[in-house]
């Protein structure tokens, strides 16, 4: 079984790649992105080779430094680590939004509301985690970990929802809900909204 740092990115979160590059700023500056509960950084070193710049968020300093380290020095400009116990201290990053916000594999949900508000106008939240289910098959199986069926559609209330799931994967085998959800900017009336998933 591969080491937690090597393992690959989320196909949920890889699948809208389109959708990211479709986000370009017309200033060529980098997208913000937000990797919360970042863990060994999977998804960070993903969105960097997207152009992003991230801000790599979780509790485990040893996790952040190791992600610091296999960046390198070329990607330290691109991103930042931040520390920070999400559920026994204040939301780290008050009245910051993101272009791109990622949360894999973590439930806390107190924290629901902001992280659907650090969404950006114009940007995207990626997020999947595990759902009711799961406990019949492993780990996560403490109802405070798992999703009620329809809790995350409900927490993204306001976002325009690209796609959901709601079910069950094999390989590992896992009950699980995932979302890709954008914070629309206004349209003319007469032009719909396009986001591009290919």
């Amino acid at each position: 079984m591969p080491h937690a740092d090597d393992l690959p990115p989320s196909d949920w979160i890889t699948r809208f790649a389109p959708l990211l590059r479709s986000l370009a700023q017309p200033s060529h500056a980098p997208l913000q992105a937000l990797d919360l509960a970042c863990g060994s950084g999977r998804h960070t070193r993903w969105l960097l080779t997207q152009g992003c710049h991230v801000t790599a968020v979780d509790r485990d300093a040893a996790a952040l430094a190791r992600l610091a380290d296999r960046v390198g020095q070329a990607g330290t400009t691109m991103l930042t680590c931040l520390e920070a116990d999400l559920e026994n201290a204040p939301w780290p990053l008050p009245g910051r939004t993101f272009d791109i916000v990622v949360v894999t594999n973590y439930l806390w949900r107190p924290l629901l509301p902001p992280i659907v508000e650090s969404v950006a106008i114009g940007g995207v939240l990626l997020y999947e985690t595990f759902a009711q289910g799961n406990q019949t098959v492993g780990r996560p199986a403490r109802p405070d970990f798992l999703l009620a069926p329809g809790e995350l559609l409900q927490a993204c209330a306001g976002l325009r929802v690209i796609a959901y799931e709601d079910g069950y994967l094999h390989a590992p085998p896992r009950f699980v809900q995932r979302i890709a959800a954008v914070r629309e900017r206004p349209w003319p009336p007469d032009a719909p909204p396009r986001y591009p998933l290919d």
